[in-house]
């Protein structure tokens, strides 16, 4: 019988990591790594991704790196094709990949919006689509990235963004209520609060910091806070966990 610490281990799984070509996304990467799964990361940008590879195989880890935009059915099909091709199978899916926007509502253009919610909303679905045919023996977890930004608001005019990541909360549920008795697969969604990210960057200087008033913790979040609640989600100490949105937010939801 295995001990309650030896349920956190990823040792023997296989885990997809989308938008894993820089910030959080090479995060999560490595962070599974460490716990024990082999790793197949996807993004769209090719030289990124090899880096990230290095640091996963760094680790003693299997990686492969799969080109690929989520936004293309046909993509996130060939991705979990060429995963369960070179490592096997597929266990884990962390649907991180994600854009945003901070345009006004009156400005913000239909195309704009549109690629907001395609990347965050519909890339998320067709890659859990295709991880759900792929997952057998036993099922799967698969946790998508939401935001805090699908419960409240920060300052900022991000109605696409905002959108896309309130529908990530009805997904997530859906799928659970769907996949974890017929399939035994776990869908679950996480919540992050301010972190740093390639995405931030575009946001004013001293933003985040202005914002801190918001998070009883007073500070922002660190990516292995992040990475540890994906790990726990992902691995078998989360096995009687399904369908529900953890914010790691340092208290900000309850502001």
């Amino acid at each position: 019988m295995t001990g309650v610490l030896d349920r956190f281990s990823l040792e023997g799984k296989v885990a997809i990591v989308t938008g894993a070509s820089s910030g959080l996304g090479v995060a999560f990467a490595t962070g599974l790594a460490e716990a024990g799964a082999d790793i197949a990361i996807c993004a769209r940008r090719v030289e990124k991704l090899e880096a990230t590879r290095e640091k996963v195989e760094a680790i003693g880890r299997r990686c492969v790196a799969i080109p690929g935009d989520v936004s293309d059915p046909e993509d996130c099909n060939r991705v979990v094709e060429e995963t369960v091709k070179q490592l096997g199978k597929v266990d884990v899916l962390i649907n991180n990949a994600g854009v945003g926007t901070a345009a006004p509502a009156t400005r913000e253009s239909p195309d704009d919006f549109r690629r907001v919610i395609d990347i965050n909303l519909n890339g998320s679905y067709f890659m859990a689509q295709a991880c759900g045919r792929a997952m057998r023996d036993g099922g799967g977890a698969i946790i998508n990235i939401g935001s805090v930004l699908g419960s409240t608001t920060a300052a900022l005019p991000q109605a696409a963004y905002a959108s896309s990541k309130a529908a990530i909360i009805g997904l997530t549920r859906d799928l659970a209520q769907q996949w974890t008795g017929r399939k035994g697969i776990r869908v679950n969604a996480l919540a992050p609060g301010f972190f740093e990210s390639e995405m931030t960057e575009q946001y004013p200087e001293g933003y985040l910091e202005s914002m801190m008033w918001r998070v009883p913790a007073g500070r922002k979040g660190e990516a292995r806070e992040l990475v540890a609640a994906a790990i726990f989600l992902a691995s078998d100490a989360a096995s009687y966990v399904t369908g529900v949105l953890l914010p790691v937010d340092g208290g900000l939801l309850t502001t």
